[in-house]
């Protein structure tokens, strides 16, 4: 074999480990925005100036995550899901895509839901009763 075959196998296994070293760091950090939503089926959408809120049940737990109307920059963010006779499970800070998911068990209890972006925010009162 000529020099110029060796370079160009040995160039080919370093792309082929690239690739595979690029395909490592993808996929985890796929699969954990994947583990991050809410399970089931969309019931609510909950809409408000600033975002919305998104709301899920399953099996009688309830799931909510709050999205901004534009992602990217990091701004003040929350969402809470309050079974009825239970404490509200809380989500809160400063994020760029999302806040949440909170999931409660709620079974056939009523759940209150907030959201909040910025200075916009929206209550449900007591639904899915």
């Amino acid at each position: 074999m000529d020099s110029a075959a060796v370079r160009r196998r040995m160039a080919l296994g370093v792309a082929v480990l690239t690739a595979a070293g690029l395909l490592a760091l993808v996929s985890p950090g796929s699969a954990a925005a994947a583990a991050s939503s809410c399970a089931g089926r969309k019931v609510r959408t909950l809409p408000f100036s600033t975002g919305s809120v998104h709301v899920y049940q399953r099996s009688g737990y309830v799931c909510a995550m709050t999205f901004p109307k534009t992602p990217g920059s990091r701004k003040k963010m929350s969402v809470s899901v309050q079974a009825r006779g239970g404490r509200p499970v809380v989500d809160d800070g400063h994020f760029s895509h999302r806040a949440g998911p909170v999931t409660v068990h709620a079974g056939r209890r009523c759940v209150w839901i907030k959201g909040a972006v910025g200075g916009g925010s929206v209550s449900s009162g007591w639904i899915l009763c």
